[in-house]
């Protein structure tokens, strides 16, 4: 059986390693990681991609802007994991394509 492959998309670089660790533990190997839209952008189009952790506040745009773009290259289910925690925000992850919201901060095993 084929493992998944995991992209996360996170400015902060301590959440991608920790998020990265936690991954590998339960024992997935395919995982790429990007800072910005743009990388995930280009790691989507480059690579089959099944599970995508998304922020929402990136340095070059926002998550919400990126889903979309993502969404018209893959159907990959994407997480949007953020500390946007309002009701509009929440539903706005849902409008844009997301598959599920977890707020920061949150638990590893969550």
């Amino acid at each position: 059986m084929e493992q998944a492959s995991i992209l996360i998309v996170d400015d902060e670089k301590a959440i991608v390693k920790m998020l990265e660790m936690t991954l590998k533990k339960e024992g997935f190997q395919n995982i790429f990681t990007a800072h910005t839209g743009r990388e995930a952008l280009s790691i989507v189009e480059k690579q089959k991609i099944d599970i995508i952790i998304l922020d929402v506040m990136l340095p070059d745009e926002s998550g919400f802007d990126v889903c979309p773009k993502i969404r018209q290259i893959t159907d990959a289910y994407i997480l949007f994991l953020t500390a946007k925690v309002t009701d509009l925000d929440v539903l706005t992850g849902f409008a844009t394509g997301g598959d599920d919201y977890v707020t920061k901060p949150f638990n590893p095993l969550e």
